[in-house]
């Protein structure tokens, strides 16, 4: 059985309070605004209908997956150091709808590698921004309707850096290498320069290396240096007057008007897309080749090589014009050789033919008088005859 509870007795000073002075202030009706996270947390609980328990287990169970995201990707193991370039205003503020206006490298702080950044590093740096802008970490802080129009950027442009054949349409125009394309070295640049090699060098250098990412075969030569031989500046123009290039314009490309099914608005879109597309690949080969045609016109290897030419030209016209001299007076001392042994041979043939004459004159003689001898002794040899 229970035990009564026993009131304590009230204290001897206490006296019953006395009515109010002044009346109670009437009721009035306020209107609530619907913002901050307590409203924010309402319109989730009422739209997936949860519980306060639900919610909370909800919140607590997503909080711990971005811490998890958190350490993996931001704990300097797989940082890369990408994502953690500065925002501009003028960034943060750009509108989701004109997605091909903006540039995805630099919303996902990719700025300094462009087409150079790997695939882990563009999912790394999309998962920092993701970390920084997502709607939910700044739902409240702002009083903007349109807090997550960066963070659809942010997925619009993961979006196309990790498609490879829309990656490639991007890089293909991308605003960055357009406005470097704009200030392309002119030949004005070059009037005084003659002399200074480095200066060529220094400045189209770096154009045929932006040039080479387009190329579809590997590997591109580069413009090199000064002491290049001739065989190695033949090979690096004969490779860029036949630059074989992937480049496209599909990006560029103008959409079908937004809510029209009419099947001649598309072909008329289509067609006029692929004419424009055609132009501008005609323009880009015309500039690339007028490049090399000026790159080559200036080149200072190309009168070195020249020059180098001429010298061996000339050289080899001296040696060959001494070499004739030398033949010639080779041959005038043959000559000479040759006649003063005829005319030894000459000489030893009379002086053989004269003593023989000699001889003969001599035999002749001896003969005639053995003959005068006999015939003197026959005629001696009659008289003393009978």
């Amino acid at each position: 059985m229970a035990t009564p509870t026993v009131l304590p007795a009230l204290p001897q000073n206490w006296h019953e309070p006395t009515s109010p002075a002044r009346s109670i202030s009437p009721v009035i009706h306020r209107q609530l605004l619907p913002a901050g996270p307590a409203y924010l947390a309402h319109v989730r609980r009422a739209i997936n209908k949860l519980s306060f328990e639900e919610y909370d287990q909800q919140v607590e169970e997503e909080q711990k997956r971005l811490d998890a995201l958190q350490a993996d990707g931001l704990n300097g193991e797989d940082d890369l150091g990408v994502g953690d370039e500065e925002e501009s205003p003028e960034l943060l503020l750009l509108d989701p709808k004109e997605w091909k206006k903006q540039d995805h490298y630099q919303v996902l702080g990719l700025s300094h590698l462009r087409y150079n950044a790997t695939s882990e590093q563009i999912k790394i740096a999309h998962r920092k921004k993701v970390l920084k802008h997502h709607p939910d970490k700044k739902a409240g802080i702002s009083n903007s309707t349109n807090d997550d129009a960066f963070f659809k950027c942010i997925q619009k442009a993961f979006e196309v850096l990790t498609h490879s054949e829309k990656r490639r349409q991007f890089d293909s125009v991308d605003p960055y290498y357009l406005a470097l394309e704009e200030d392309t070295p002119t030949a004005s640049d070059f009037k005084g320069k003659d002399k200074d090699h480095d200066f060529f060098f220094k400045m189209m250098g770096p154009v045929f290396e932006r040039e080479a990412r387009f190329s579809k075969r590997t590997p591109v030569p580069m413009l090199g240096a000064y002491d290049d031989s001739k065989e190695t500046v033949e090979a690096f123009y004969d490779f860029w007057y036949n630059f074989d290039s992937w480049r496209s314009f599909e990006y560029l490309d103008k959409e079908v008007n937004e809510g029209s099914d009419s099947r001649d608005d598309k072909r008329y879109t289509e067609k006029k897309n692929k004419s424009e597309r055609a132009r501008r690949k005609k323009e880009d080969t015309v500039r690339l080749r007028s490049l090399v045609d000026m790159t080559l016109a200036l080149d200072p290897r190309i009168k070195r090589i020249k020059q180098e030419e001429k010298e061996a030209r000339e050289a080899k016209k001296k040696n060959k014009a001494g070499n004739t001299a030398a033949e010639l007076k080779a041959k005038a001392e043959e000559e000479k050789r040759r006649a003063e042994e005829e005319a030894k041979r000459k000489e030893e043939e009379e002086k053989t033919a004269r003593a023989e004459a000699k001889k003969a004159k001599a035999a002749a003689a001896n003969a005639a008088k053995k003959a005068r001898r006999a015939q003197r002794a026959a005629a001696e040899a009659a008289v003393e005859g009978p």
